[in-house]
């Protein structure tokens, strides 16, 4: 059974974390997801939530607070943006090498400078090596949904890792949606109660957490740590499963669409997927065989499912909304074209940069990028590798 209710992408995350009922939250404001926070505090003060809300100095406090609840055995969760995820650094690192369950929403805004506080993937694409499981959302819809799922995924045994859902500033998390909300009720039972194996304050099971580590055990610990990281695909899966059994909205860690006889792809992570698809459906209407790929999961990154979905593919524009700076391109590209490295007939690869700094991407731009494409495929050159969406001449 489900509500209807008109929510924000802020307010969407929010109700999943008053549903959660986490044992302790961490906030510290900063555009454009201040609201949110605001929201759970409302939550709060209203006693609607168990939650133990800690209000902290910083970001970097704010994820110190919950790795020390979340060592101690709580279920912890918190949320931040841009230059706040900067400032968090050091204690993100330290979240994922302790293989702490935390749930993070990363409402995505540019970092500085110049100071910037609309969209784009600059934050979440600096923090993709730091061990983190990371979950993009299309909508506010999707936002709501991963929030509830990320609880799980975080929790499996044999992965005990953080995880990192966003949606995108502005763009999703202050417009107002059509959310399909699930029942207080469900929302528990599908969570279910955290019981963690080792936690700081079990006397009688006394252990350390984040001892000096140095060349004797660093190195295995990390493996750990990657194994951890290996065992999350299936993890991400099973519980995406679960949960489009109990709400029939179905998620995987990619989405093909309109992919089987496609000769030209798109992929794309995040709100412009839904801008994406209409563009694709329109050039169907037209008889031209394009189609796209939404990446859901970047962390762990899914290389099979993406070289098993785009491999009948001729040509593919991977757009990326971060520039990886004295790279070949964008973060995601990077990973797409050496994931195609060594296999046979690969498509042609080429990568566009786009909406840096909440700059739109219109329906005109995706369709110049398919365009190109069909040049690619018609001529088998390639006149640029990287190009720009959007951009002034």
């Amino acid at each position: 059974m489900s509500r209807i209710l008109a929510l924000t992408g802020n307010e969407a995350v929010a109700e999943a974390m008053r549903q959660i009922n986490p044992d302790v939250v961490a906030a510290y404001p900063i555009t454009p997801q201040t609201e949110l926070m605001h929201k759970f505090a409302e939550y709060h003060a209203d006693g609607l939530v168990d939650t133990e809300l800690v209000l902290v100095e910083s970001e970097h406090s704010a994820m110190s607070a919950v790795v020390g609840a979340s060592a101690a055995g709580a279920r912890a969760m918190t949320a931040t943006a841009a230059n706040g995820l900067a400032l968090m650094w050091e204690i993100v690192y330290i979240a994922a090498s302790l293989r702490l369950p935390i749930v993070m929403a990363v409402v995505n805004r540019a970092l500085s400078g110049p100071i910037n506080i609309h969209c784009d993937h600059s934050d979440t694409m600096g923090a993709r090596d730091s061990g983190w499981i990371q979950l993009y959302s299309e909508n506010s819809q999707e936002a709501y949904d991963n929030a509830i799922m990320a609880v799980r995924i975080a929790e499996t045994k044999d992965v005990l890792l953080p995880v990192m859902i966003t949606l995108d500033g502005f763009i999703l998390s202050h417009t107002l949606e059509r959310i399909d909300t699930l029942e207080d009720e469900e929302v528990q039972k599908f969570v279910g109660e955290y019981k963690p194996e080792h936690k700081l304050l079990d006397i009688d099971h006394p252990y350390t957490v984040g001892p000096l580590d140095l060349t004797d055990y660093y190195f295995e610990h990390k493996r750990q740590q990657i194994e951890g990281m290996l065992h999350a695909p299936a993890a991400v899966e099973r519980v995406s499963k679960e949960f489009g059994e109990l709400t029939g909205r179905h998620y995987d860690i990619v989405e093909e669409y309109q992919l089987d006889d496609a000769e030209r792809a798109i992929v794309v992570m995040g709100s412009t997927a839904g801008t994406a698809k209409e563009v694709v459906d329109a050039l169907r209407d037209k008889g031209e065989k394009v189609g796209l790929l939404k990446i859901r999961m970047f962390r762990p990154f899914p290389y099979e499912r993406i070289t098993n979905a785009l491999k009948n593919v001729k040509a593919v524009a991977v757009l990326d909304r971060a520039a990886a700076f004295g790279s070949m391109g964008g973060p995601v590209y990077t990973d797409i074209r050496s994931t195609f490295y060594g296999a046979q007939d690969p498509p042609i690869l080429v990568n566009y940069l786009y909406g840096l700094g909440g700059r739109d991407i219109f329906p005109h731009h995706i369709e110049s990028a398919f365009n190109d494409l069909k040049k690619i495929v018609d001529t088998g050159k390639v006149d640029k590798w990287v190009g720009y969406l959007g951009l002034r001449e």
